[in-house]
């Protein structure tokens, strides 16, 4: 998440500190699995001394040396031993590459730095070497720009500013998200839902809608919208959900599951232009969900407004690229079990919430065949019922599981219904497809569930200082 300017000013000011250490040939001696009451006690000195795998018998990195005369000083002594010195590729004590200058006299104190070669990397890539060379010039652009990157990296898990207290918390950072105060005074939302229902079962010239006894249907739309929109919250570090709507802006409405949430934007729009500005964006993207769900058949749920909208700018755009899906893990299994975790839902939240409405106009417009179901305006448990009763046969492309592949698209044998490999992770996994049970078995259960979780999603991002939630005082 650092950009160049960043990614130098942290390096270089984070080398000018302190030395790589760690030169023991031998290694860090038995871990925890081998040794659990001493891991790693070192292998270097005087077996019994107080030396012994410490100070200078110590084993790190394996890589040995400052990069400065002055470790324990703060300058911008680095960036100037690293422009102004030429190098050369050694092995290093540790039995690790390093680079020692080259054509010094043996006097020379400069004899003894070394660089890595991820720093010789700064000199020679010319993105970097212009921050390095400004920083070399300049030690208050340095000073400037290591204070905020520090404070980013050490903050970047912390979530929105609104989470940090104390005297010594800065002014909010690009970083952080930062929102505006959402509206003083708030619409009727009683009346707001009225005219999500009346949009709702509209034809719209902007948007396709799913059809349901010849009439057009948006509800399902509304649900992926909004589930789209507050998915991108990470419990691991506090980021993303519906809060500021950055679903309206790229790259978010970029993502490839967001493809057509413009046009459904625009269904909604009419709403907005009648209650703003006192409805925001992100109040209406996720009431609409709300009442789609609770038309259909689900659970009454207690809607919590305040939400503000999130400006359109460079800043906010930049931030937003690190909510984009983690696409890299393609078991199907393990991909929705990391979603789920990072999200912060249990099994039953998980399970739950993949039998929300779903849209057969949103599955092709993604590439997908179609859907499970034929009315998406009806929430019932017919979708965990299918995954038990019928046979799947693999209609997409390939994707590794295991030392096999899986599609990611199937089939039910000889029916116009289709599923996801995703959502047939919830039955080859043994958690889940209990939970897949449970809910075949009684539907009241598992709408109770699904309300629960996804008043749970919807207001996972409505902070209240560190640990409290505005929505669950």
């Amino acid at each position: 998440g650092m950009d160049d300017i960043e990614t130098v000013a942290l390096i270089g000011g984070g080398h000018k500190f302190g030395k790589m250490h760690g030169a023991c040939l031998t290694g860090p001696g038995p871990g925890p699995l081998e040794d659990p009451s001493n891991p790693y006690p070192g292998t270097c000195g005087t077996p019994g001394s107080s030396d012994f795998g410490k100070g200078i018998n110590t084993f790190t990195s394996g890589f040995e040396g400052p990069w400065t005369t002055t470790p324990t000083e703060w300058s911008n002594a680095y960036f100037a031993n690293l422009l102004d010195l030429e190098w050369e590729l050694i092995t290093g004590p540790g039995g690790n590459p390093e680079w020692r200058p080259l054509g010094l006299d043996p006097s020379d104190p400069e004899n003894g730095i070394r660089m890595l070669t991820t720093d010789i990397a700064l000199r020679v890539d010319p993105a970097y070497r212009k921050y390095c060379e400004l920083f070399k010039r300049n030690q208050t652009a340095l000073d400037y720009w290591f204070a905020r990157t520090w404070y980013k990296l050490q903050t970047r898990d912390m979530g929105p500013a609104t989470r940090c207290i104390g005297p010594e918390v800065p002014p909010p950072q690009p970083f952080q998200r930062p929102l505006p105060p959402p509206p003083s005074e708030l619409p009727n939302f009683a009346k707001v839902s009225k005219a999500i229902k009346t949009v709702m079962l509209k034809t719209s010239k902007d948007a396709k809608a799913d059809v349901v006894s010849s009439k057009p249907y948006f509800g399902a739309l509304f649900v992926h919208l909004a589930y789209q929109c507050a998915s991108t919250f990470r419990a691991t570090d506090y980021q993303g959900g519906c809060n500021g709507a950055t679903i309206r802006f790229r790259p978010e409405r970029g993502f490839p599951l967001n493809k057509g949430v413009k046009s459904v934007l625009k269904v909604l729009r009419p709403v907005y232009r009648k209650f703003s500005p006192s409805l925001t964006w992100a109040d209406l993207i996720v009431l609409a969900g709300y009442v789609a769900l609770e038309d259909a058949g689900g659970d009454d749920m207690k809607f919590c407004p305040g939400r503000s909208d999130a400006p359109n700018t460079p800043q906010m755009r930049r931030a937003t690229r690190v909510l984009a899906p983690r696409d890299y893990i393609k078991d199907p299994i393990l991909s929705v079990r990391d979603n789920a975790q990072v999200m912060g839902l249990s099994d039953v939240e998980t399970v739950a919430l993949a039998g929300r409405l779903r849209s057969p106009t949103q599955q092709k417009r993604v590439g997908f065949s179609g859907s499970y179901n034929a009315d998406p305006s009806i929430l019932s448990n017919d979708f965990y019922r299918l995954l038990l009763s019928e046979t799947w046969v693999p209609v997409g492309g390939a994707v590794p599981f295991g030392n096999i592949t899986v599609s990611t698209e199937f089939q039910a044998e000889g029916k116009d219904i289709f599923v996801t490999a995703s959502d047939l992770a919830l039955i080859w996994d043994r958690s889940y497809r209990a939970v897949v049970v449970d809910f075949v078995s009684n539907e009241d259960y598992f709408k109770s569930s699904l309300a629960e979780a996804w008043v749970k999603l919807m207001n996972a991002d409505r902070f209240n200082g560190p640990i409290g939630n505005v929505c669950h005082p």
